[in-house]
């Protein structure tokens, strides 16, 4: 049952609490993308192979998430959180000592597992600790911003422990501030469980959904190194199918489904989903290109990169609250829709970046893309939370969680292959319509040289162009989210 006798005081510290959690969950994945030339270099591993230490965390990641939000809304979601910190500590001392690639994905595994436990866990917590309205969607703002300040903050705690001591630092740094996080978790969060109490376990939609969501997340990961035509392509896209399509059979017939689908019938719910995948695939597919455009193009080392996020991590920090306090005011879907705008104005102002910009020609359009972002962060997490029952928000958090991890996942695969393409096509244009009047070697390589430098920046502006529309279209798909209250969707929830 919710707990509803928590007083303020109490109530925000169970948000201080999850928010901890989520923070070094979310801290962690941004970390260790900085120590992966240390590991490169100590294990002896290429740069190919060192990418399956990223793409098992994400695989393990994906394919939990709803696993966990289930089991939370059926024995008690302190006691998935409590389970999911103990296992993150664990698999993060672990990862820690690893003495080979094979080790370390196997304990980065572990530690995926784990983490991906907290986001419906935390979600759900949120969802009945403060009472609906405006209280929670502040709460959920506020929980919201730690995501970003965990991205910002990755490249400046990661920077110094790889540097001052090892890679294996930041695993281990895990074990003290989760320590710190699990006890915070025993004390203040009460315990809360669905009303319906479930008699089985739906293990045979957990496993066919992850056989579904590993094919999907793998071949986006790897789709270009493969080919997305390529027969290796072809083989995921057919098992995502084929393993999906049993999935789908499944929850129609099964009394307690992992994902119900009977959540696809509300309105609200789809068009909030929509515009979250909207809105997450074109960030990531354009903010990822951000950290490489800086060391490529900028020469700014990786502490000095992670600096040029702070203002970003600030601006949503200050947003996410404030787009709360307009919970019962304004109708959600125009918050979310200016706030989708604002955040495809920071994107459109990329596309003017050059070798020449300055570290305010990055910081200002990622300010302005932070601030849209996090204004409507709340009100689309505080939308799943309130139009489904209270016993089950745990499984429709689990559900957002897992659209933005595909749409993530997705704009990055999207963009890098745009990248790549435009460069290329951009390439043959400039050169097509270039004339060069001398035969000296060197001039040739630096003809050569200027030629490819330009299609690549081009490339980029073409890559936050195209990010910024698909945004832009996010906007417009947020007018259509409306929080009906009528008799049929209600009758949804008493089938």
């Amino acid at each position: 049952m919710p707990n509803r006798s928590a007083t303020p005081a109490s109530e925000w510290l169970v948000l201080i609490t999850v928010i901890v959690g989520t923070f070094l969950g979310r801290l962690d994945q941004t970390i260790v993308n900085l120590a992966l030339p240390k590991i490169i270099q100590d294990f002896g591993i290429t740069v190919s192979s060192a990418g399956w230490i990223a793409t098992a965390y994400i695989l393990a990641n994906a394919i939990f998430v709803p696993i966990w939000g289930k089991l939370g809304d059926t024995i008690g979601r302190k006691k998935v959180y409590i389970l999911g910190f103990i296992i993150f500590i664990f698999g993060s001392v672990l990862a820690g000592l690893s003495w080979n690639l094979g080790s370390m994905i196997i304990f980065r595994i572990i530690q995926a597992i784990a983490g991906s436990a907290d986001y419906p866990t935390a979600m759900a917590i949120i969802a009945v600790t403060f009472p609906a309205g405006r209280p929670r969607t502040q709460a959920l703002g506020l929980w919201s911003a730690s995501f970003a300040a965990a991205a910002v903050f990755g490249p400046l705690i990661g920077g110094p422990l790889i540097d001052n001591f090892s890679w294996r630092s930041v695993f281990l740094i895990n074990l003290p501030v989760g320590i710190i996080g699990l006890v915070m978790a025993i004390i203040f969060v009460k315990e809360s469980v669905s009303e319906k109490k479930s008699v089985i376990f739906d293990w045979w939609g957990a496993i066919t959904l992850g056989i579904s969501l590993s094919a999907l997340v793998l071949v986006l990961d790897r789709g270009m190194d493969w080919g997305w035509l390529s027969l290796n392509s072809f083989l995921a896209y057919a098992c995502m199918l084929l393993f999906f399509g049993i999935f789908y059979k499944v929850e129609k017939k099964i009394s307690e489904p992992i994902i119900d689908f009977k959540f696809f019938k509300i309105g609200t719910f789809v068009n909030t989903l929509i515009n979250n995948f909207v809105v997450f695939m074109g960030m990531m597919g354009g903010i990822f290109l951000i950290p490489i455009f800086a060391s490529t193009y900028l020469g700014l080392d990786a502490t000095e990169t992670g600096l040029l996020f702070m203002p970003m991590a600030f601006m949503m920090m200050v947003s996410s609250p404030l787009g709360g306090h307009f919970a019962g005011k304004v109708q959600p879907r125009y918050i979310i829709a200016l706030s989708t705008l604002v955040a495809a104005l920071g994107l459109f102002l990329f596309s003017f970046l050059d070798p020449k910009s300055t570290v305010w020609d990055i910081i200002i359009p990622l300010s302005v893309m932070a601030f849209g972002l996090g204004f409507g962060m709340a009100q689309r997490t505080s939308l799943i939370a309130s139009i489904v029952p209270e016993h089950e928000v745990g499984i429709a958090s689990s559900i957002l969680a897992l659209v933005r991890n595909i749409a993530g996942a997705f704009g990055i695969a999207l963009f890098g292959t745009i990248l790549s393409s435009s460069t290329e096509s951009h390439v043959l244009s400039l050169a097509h319509n270039s004339v060069l009047r001398s035969h000296d070697p060197a001039v040739i390589g630096q003809f050569i040289s200027l030629i490819i430098l330009k299609a690549q920046i081009l490339a980029y502006s073409t890559v936050f162009q195209i990010s910024a529309l698909i945004i832009l279209i996010g906007a417009a798909l947020a007018l259509l989210i409306k929080v009906e209250h009528n008799d049929k969707e209600v009758e949804i929830f008493i089938d």
